[in-house]
């Protein structure tokens, strides 16, 4: 971890306090139009379900506006990373419009895809801007990439302290100082209160019954977090699969989802598997009360690996929530524990494997479901994390610490 002189750090907080205030303004506003235009194009696709016929259209729109004018940023997350560890050069403001309406068009047409891609890239390439304004260097770059993670993610969820959490932990502490931490939280708050302040309305759960901390329980708990380590570990690979598949055998990338459009269209349309395109909201609040089928996980992963990979664009967290709530839900049927609880702890644990951030996720299932699960959620969090292989959704992501050392040393 980074030092930094004590005087260093007072002198420029006034400035990195006015950075914080910008970037959480101006990526909470962001966050706050694509929500809102995410669930008008949701609502359109739901009230028009023909829509999804013209999946290969909307995958061509979105293939093109890559293919001519967003080479330099098709690396989506991974771009943002590999800038943290090594600073080049600026993200290009572009990433934002190109996600933003590769993301809508995704979502409208029935594709499989999720929101917090999209809003950590808007937050990330805001934030970079922000370089040249204030003639930063690349040691303060790194702060501003984070900043610009820490406020997409808190505003997109509605979870601050997971979302500070979160941009820290992704980037595993890495070249980071007590002055980033701070900052974090911050920028984290300001695009918090900056989506309330628009007045957007987050999704709510309930664990309405937490039960005894049992030795039953603890072992239960164990158990669901190996299985959501398993299927986190099936999602990351899922993904880079049919990446892989469609690079090597479609040269021309607009084309890549143009036929991957067709297929999920026939698959969605087709052969009625239409819960699982989108977000799959609906679906994750009903798991939480009724048992979901033992397969549904599996499919959201199956059509949202393929839809990622075919070259539409979204984020992977919200498909990781469906997995892990479903999954859990589906557990409620052989594991005595109350459903909510279940759905609850998948929610955050498959997450938490497929990203390498267990704090994060443990804090993340406590601002999202009570302090009361906070254990259980912590446990399977934890377990997760270790039990869902050394490669996740992305791929620059550099795995170190006692995870890291594990793999090394057994496998």
């Amino acid at each position: 971890m980074a030092s930094q002189n004590p005087n260093q750090f007072l002198l420029s907080l006034p400035k990195w306090i006015l950075i914080c205030a910008l970037v959480g303004i101006f990526s909470g506003s962001a966050s706050a139009f694509f929500l809102v235009a995410l669930e008008w194009v949701t609502q359109f696709r739901i009230q028009h379900k023909w829509i999804i016929w013209l999946l290969p259209f909307g995958g061509f729109l979105v293939g093109l506006s890559y293919y001519y004018w967003g080479e330099s940023v098709a690396k989506g997350n991974n771009l943002l990373l590999e800038e943290y560890e090594e600073p080049k050069k600026v993200i290009p403001f572009k990433m934002a419009p190109l996600v933003l309406l590769g993301t809508l068009l995704t979502h409208l047409f029935g594709g499989s895809a999720g929101r917090e891609g999209t809003a950590v890239q808007m937050g990330g390439a805001i934030a970079d801007q922000f370089t040249k304004f204030f003639n930063l260097d690349h040691s303060e770059r790194r702060i501003l990439i984070i900043l610009g993670i820490s406020a997409g993610f808190a505003s997109v969820f509605g979870t601050p302290l997971a979302g500070a959490i979160f941009a820290l932990e992704v980037l595993y502490f890495s070249k980071i100082n007590f002055k980033s931490i701070l900052l974090s939280f911050l920028v984290a708050y300001a695009a918090y209160f900056t989506v309330e302040f628009w007045q957007i309305k987050h999704t709510h759960y309930s664990i309405p019954i937490i039960p005894e901390l049992s030795l039953n329980n603890i072992i239960f708990t164990l158990i669901i977090g190996v299985l959501s380590g398993f299927a986190a570990l099936l999602f990351s690979r899922s993904t880079h699969f049919w990446g892989y598949i469609f690079s090597k055998n479609i040269k021309y990338p607009p084309l890549r989802p143009v036929i991957g459009g067709v297929i999920l269209a026939i698959a969605i349309a087709g052969l009625g598997f239409t819960k699982f395109s989108g977000l799959g909201i609906p679906v994750i609040v009903d798991s939480f009360s009724n048992p979901s089928q033992w397969y549904d996980f599996l499919l959201k992963i199956l059509f949202t690996g393929f839809t990622l990979g075919a070259g539409f664009k979204g984020g992977e967290v919200t498909p990781l929530f469906f997995v892990g709530a479903t999954l859990g839900s589906a557990l409620s049927t052989v594991i005595p524990m109350p459903i909510a609880l279940l759905a609850g702890i998948g929610f955050v644990a498959v997450f938490s494997g497929a990203t390498h951030t267990p704090i994060a996720c443990t804090v993340m299932g406590m601002e999202l479901f009570g302090i009361a699960p906070g254990i259980f959620i912590a446990i399977a969090c934890t377990i997760a994390y270790f039990s869902s292989g050394s490669i996740g959704i992305y791929k620059s992501q550099i795995v170190k610490g006692a995870k890291y050392k594990l793999y090394q040393k057994f496998l």
